[in-house]
């Protein structure tokens, strides 16, 4: 059997391989989408922190100085000045 020899028809393993495989244009944005996240990584990791003396927002910090107890707009008072209240 000589080169010019081989049959025309493709095989079955590659029908199945043709039937099962996605289409090259997904494919190819998923490859474009890959080395676009690739970039912004190296982008991102070359620029380095953008704040560097940002830290978490610790409760026990000297900054805060909230009460954190009490519902949002309640003053907490006894007087019974505040609005909302029953008689």
């Amino acid at each position: 059997m000589t080169m010019t020899d081989r049959p025309q028809y493709p095989t079955l393993a590659i029908t199945t391989l043709k039937q099962w495989a996605p289409p090259p244009a997904l494919v190819g944005f998923l490859a474009l989408l890959i080395c676009m996240f690739a970039a912004a990584y190296a982008v991102g990791a070359s620029a380095g922190p953008v704040a560097p003396g940002m830290r978490s927002g610790e409760i026990e910090s000297p900054a805060f100085d909230g009460d954190l107890s009490r519902p949002h707009g309640h003053s907490g008072g006894a007087s019974g000045t505040g609005t909302g209240g029953t008689r």
